[in-house]
């Protein structure tokens, strides 16, 4: 396995502080969508929350069809979780960016990925205002959590597709992982990472949202797909320590004097030079490397058994952090 971690902890932090680097999830809209407004070119920015880019490459081939596809990379920002890395795409900001200057809009502790991503809309419309764009109409947001919601995007198309810029925010991907870990019925159909392209293919072919971007390609819209972060299988538990306002998440925690077998997690003493919130004056934040995911020492076998296997995000992995940067144009 590619020893990302080191290379991440040499030059992670100047990434995030030098124009001359990869892109990062800060960088997608400027980069990547900007040029087609400024173009006056009909624009949709479609986030496939979760998607892995192996995922996206048995995809890519039903598209062929109907757009020319230009494919590039990204990384995501750490920790590689919902909160994080697509609130960073949609403000053009790194997270202690969006608390220092918007912090109506990152108020909450909690980690809930839908209690921290409700102002999606409003990030994207003031990374707008910043880059200079005046859009009329304005904006046109939706967040797809249901299959419902997908039939009734798919029905309304044709007003997303006469909009200068829509972004749309799709879920069924994370929503699949994360209910893979709760059910032995979705464990039994996805058992390992070719199960789950092969399941991400089926449901993208036989989804609403490919009818709407077959519509988007007849209507000459420029599409750009990506992925706020991806995800990688949980094989390796690894003892952590930290006191109960410490963070739930299994791949990154943040809280007070956090500790870990530094062979398996990166440790964040100082969060201000990743650009990530500090709480309070002893907060330091944990990253796990590899497939490892944290697990206290109470109960410490059954949370380690039970966790085992399960599809998880917000640490340091090429699956977690090379992310797709899709253009479909006609």
């Amino acid at each position: 396995m590619l020893n990302l971690d080191v290379l991440l902890k040499k030059n992670y932090p100047k990434w995030l502080n030098e124009n001359e680097r990869p892109p990062l999830s800060v960088d997608i809209v400027k980069k990547f969508v900007l040029p087609h407004i400024q173009n006056n070119e009909k624009t949709c920015l479609l986030v496939i929350d979760n998607l892995r880019l192996d995922q996206w490459l048995v995809v890519e081939p039903l598209l062929r069809e109907y757009f020319k596809i230009e494919r590039n990379y990204y990384f995501s920002i750490l920790p590689t979780a919902t909160p994080y890395s697509r609130n960073s795409i949609f403000s053009g900001l790194f997270p202690s960016e969006i608390e220092k200057e918007l912090p109506e809009l990152w108020k909450t502790s909690d980690e809930d990925d839908v209690s921290l991503n409700r102002h999606e809309q409003e990030l994207l419309e003031k990374q707008l205002e910043r880059l200079g764009i005046q859009l009329k109409p304005g904006l046109k947001y939706a967040k797809i959590l249901e299959i419902q919601e997908s039939r009734n995007f798919a029905r309304k198309i044709h007003e997303y597709a006469d909009s200068p810029l829509s972004a749309v925010v799709l879920n069924f991907v994370d929503i699949l992982a994360h209910t893979r870990s709760s059910s032995d019925l979705i464990k039994e159909m996805i058992p390992n990472e070719a199960a789950f392209r092969s399941m991400t293919v089926s449901w993208f072919q036989h989804s609403p949202i490919f009818g709407a971007l077959k519509h988007l390609a007849q209507n000459g819209n420029k599409v750009i797909i990506t992925s706020d972060h991806g995800s990688i299988r949980g094989l390796h538990g690894t003892k952590v320590i930290g006191d109960r306002e410490t963070s739930t998440s299994l791949r990154y925690k943040y809280g007070k004097n956090l500790k870990a077998n530094n062979k398996h997690a990166i440790i964040l003493k100082n969060p201000l030079d990743y650009k990530l919130p500090v709480r309070n004056i002893n907060t330091n934040y944990l990253i796990a490397k590899d497939d490892y995911y944290f697990v206290y020492p109470t109960n410490y076998h059954y949370y380690l058994n039970y966790y085992a296997d399960s599809f998880q995000h917000g640490g340091v992995s090429m699956e977690e952090m090379i992310m797709p940067v899709i253009t479909l144009g006609t």
